[in-house]
């Protein structure tokens, strides 16, 4: 993706990697537009962006309601004539409890947050990328969460809704047009206020954001910056094909149930019907 000239619109953009990703885009002259709810917060960071020669706006906005964010794609295409990335980084933690004695509700409000937010702001503006046809991006913050459980205990709302983000993206990749480029960010321990576990081994926000960038600029679909996570990645999978090649082993024919290819050989049928 090229970034100047482009306007890139940034949910939870006041702080931690929000606010560090708009710095990186709006230093490679792309148009930042922040949103969040704290209009305090965005003040701040937008004071912070400006005095870096960055042109910054923002929109004070609730991602878990849709008329907030069709209000904030508005604002964009007034101010700047289009929107051409969103990044879908709006988020929360809390919840630190076992899946047992979880509260619901709070369960519930996590992922309207975490999941429901994402799928908004998906939902408003891809339908406008769609629509002009324009190159266009949309990134997604997930989180190491999305691939495995970071902390061996606790966090069950936490963990599940970036595993649903991750499915949703992954879903999105293969439907979108190919004028939407996509990506999704998968933070390691970033120090954030998002992060309850506050320690100097924690990335600073500012380098994972140089990190992610780059990917971006090369057009990269997972966006990683965390080198220890396959060991957690091949802990799981490990354990995961080991089931499969004690209780079900490969053998030939085992194709005829899989989805994927069952979608393709009735696909071809059709054509040549």
């Amino acid at each position: 993706m090229e970034f100047a000239g482009k306007t890139a619109v940034i949910t939870g953009g006041a702080t931690g990697i929000g606010l560090a990703l708009a710095e990186q885009m709006g230093k490679a002259g792309a148009r930042i537009i922040l949103f969040e709810p704290r209009e305090n917060r965005l003040e701040q960071a937008a004071n912070n962006l400006a005095g870096k020669d960055i042109d910054v706006q923002y929109q004070v906005g609730d991602v878990t309601k849709p008329e907030d964010m069709e209000a904030l794609a508005d604002f964009a295409w007034v101010k700047n004539q289009r929107a051409d990335i969103l990044v879908n980084n709006a988020g929360v933690s809390g919840g630190r409890k076992s899946v047992i004695d979880m509260d619901m509700d709070e369960a519930r409000q996590l992922y309207e947050v975490n999941f429901w937010g994402v799928w908004n702001g998906i939902s408003t503006f891809a339908k406008r990328f769609r629509d002009d046809g324009q190159p266009s991006a949309i990134y997604t913050t997930a989180s190491e969460n999305s691939l495995f459980n970071a902390l061996p205990q606790t966090g069950g709302a936490y963990v599940s809704s970036k595993h649903a983000v991750l499915g949703l993206m992954d879903v999105l990749r293969r439907e979108a047009p190919d004028n939407i480029e996509l990506g999704v960010i998968i933070p390691g321990w970033v120090k954030s206020e998002l992060s309850e576990l506050q320690a100097e081994e924690a990335m600073e926000a500012d380098a994972f954001a140089a990190i992610i960038f780059k990917q971006m600029q090369d057009g990269a679909y997972y966006l990683v910056s965390h080198p220890y996570n396959v060991v957690r990645m091949e802990e799981r999978w490990a354990e995961v094909y080991a089931a499969f090649e004690k209780y079900a082993p490969r053998h030939e024919g085992d194709d005829i149930a899989d989805v994927q290819l069952w979608v393709e050989r009735m696909r071809a049928a059709q054509k040549k019907s």
